[in-house]
């Protein structure tokens, strides 16, 4: 029988290559360019959502697709959202605007706190 052989070296990892890090340039002149969208979507506060219930009690003859689509393009602050979404608030329309008038400072949060 022959003997057993050892098992070939393999070659050693690389080290991980770092990322750069972005200088800003602080004597740059300014500029007007937008920053670009981000891909994920942030939730609106209820304020936010106050706001869209007394468009939506204001124009009731405007489809959910239409109001999403007058709050997109606001130029005064959009307010990103889907027709789903404003779907399943409007169900809950009730219930948010108790949730307001028991508690002023819950207008900049974005869901309710439950405190036991």
């Amino acid at each position: 029988m022959a003997p057993i052989s050892a098992c070939k070296p393999h070659k050693k990892p690389a080290p991980y290559a770092c990322k750069p890090r972005v200088i800003k340039d602080k004597d740059a002149p300014r500029t007007s360019a937008q920053l670009a969208k981000k891909g994920k979507r942030e939730n609106l506060t209820l304020h936010d959502w106050m706001t869209v219930y007394s468009f939506v009690d204001a124009h009731l003859s405007m489809s959910q697709m239409d109001v999403v689509n007058h709050f997109k393009s606001k130029a005064d602050g959009a307010l990103v959202f889907n027709q789903a979404t404003l779907s399943r608030k409007l169900k809950n329309q009730t219930e948010m605007e108790e949730h307001t008038t028991s508690n002023p400072s819950a207008l900049s949060s974005k869901h309710q706190r439950i405190v036991t």
